[in-house]
């Protein structure tokens, strides 16, 4: 499936079910630098790099819905802490970025993106061991990324991921139907199937946003020998990280790091 098919789904009715854009940037913390991205014309992204060392791993973050890469000021020293740098990047629209997010010029900017932090981490002389990670609507993201940079990536890692666009919508009552796109697979099953690096999927339990029965389907379908699935006891969709913070921390660690 080609990044065209997402063209169908940039209707304003379905724009304004799937983006929550939020405009909170925070003064950088001490650890991290800040990166404006271009993504195209007077457009950029705003970036955050949470850094442990040069030496470390990094994960290139993409983080969900009505989140910011602010937000995560106190959740990047937990990565810090494991030894791996954190680089979390924002949507079109989201903390300082501009513009207004699309689907299209989501997947399209992720690309940008991933090709700016590669020319960064050489500019900086920093490890080029690399994992992809996406957090909900940020799996489409980190997967497109994966898709199509498999032999520059260590991993991918999806967090309360899903499976099929269409379906997600549905899940959460838009009238799925009148999409235009009939394919049950689009974009994330699809794609997933044809990535072989390692990888690794966690969900929680009780999401009812995203049910953990789509983060099943993206572990089954995944084409990796190396995969893992990490299914959080009692967790829901916003609260996976501190009711899993054990396991969900030493899955990341190890997975990144052994």
């Amino acid at each position: 499936m080609s990044q065209a098919d997402y063209a169908a789904l940039d209707r304003p009715e379905i724009l304004a079910f799937v983006f929550y854009p939020r405009n909170d940037f925070t003064r950088t913390p001490s650890n991290a630098s800040d990166y404006f991205i271009p993504v195209d014309k007077d457009v950029s992204i705003s970036c955050r790099f949470y850094i442990h060392g040069r030496s470390s791993p990094s994960i290139l973050y993409f983080h969900g819905n009505s989140e910011v890469v602010s937000d995560h000021d106190y959740i990047a020293p937990i990565y810090n802490q494991l030894g791996i740098n954190l680089f979390v990047a924002d949507y079109r629209g989201y903390g300082a970025g501009q513009g207004q997010p699309t689907l299209s010029n989501t997947v399209s900017d992720a690309t940008n993106i991933f090709k700016a932090f590669v020319d960064i981490l050489h500019r900086e002389n920093y490890c080029k061991d690399i994992f992809v990670m996406g957090r909900s609507l940020g799996s489409i993201s980190a997967i497109e990324i994966a898709y199509r940079y498999q032999e520059e990536i260590k991993g991918l890692i999806i967090e309360s991921g899903f499976a099929a666009l269409i379906n997600l919508l549905s899940h959460l009552g838009f009238p799925a139907a009148s999409l235009g796109i009939k394919d049950p697979e689009f974009p994330n099953l699809a794609r997933i199937r044809t990535i072989t690096v390692p990888t690794l999927i966690i969900h929680g339990e009780y999401d009812q946003i995203i049910p953990v029965t789509e983060g099943e389907a993206l572990f089954r379908n995944s084409a990796a020998s190396d995969k893992r699935l990490l299914i959080i006891p009692g967790a829901g969709h916003n609260d996976i990280m501190w009711i899993g913070r054990e396991k969900y921390f030493q899955a990341i660690e190890e997975f990144a790091l052994t």
